[in-house]
């Protein structure tokens, strides 16, 4: 996968090398999100979305999944599977 910012590719595994922001469903470099936070920039590195609470991401995601998203599709499914951000674990709802 490649950053949405420098486009240069993501190393492997991704997890180390790049945040996920469930507020535009994109992974982006540890190098770019460095370079945001020398500028002072403390949010998203690609959407400048101020991070929130779980309630608040989850319906980020929710909204990205009702535009049929399939990173956000991918992302909730995952939520509910482990039964994360105060979901109930859900088998049905997961795939």
């Amino acid at each position: 996968d490649f950053c949405p910012i420098c486009t240069l590719p993501i190393p492997m595994p991704m997890d180390n090398h790049s945040p996920f922001y469930v507020c535009c469903m994109k992974r982006v470099c540890n190098g770019c999100e460095l370079a945001a936070q020398k500028r002072g920039m403390r949010d998203c590195a690609f959407c400048r979305t101020t991070a929130g609470n779980d309630a608040d991401d989850l319906a980020m995601i929710k909204a990205r999944v009702a535009k049929n998203d399939p990173v956000a599709i991918l992302f909730l499914g995952q939520k509910y599977n482990y039964g994360l951000s105060g979901l109930q674990k859900d088998m049905r709802k997961a795939v």
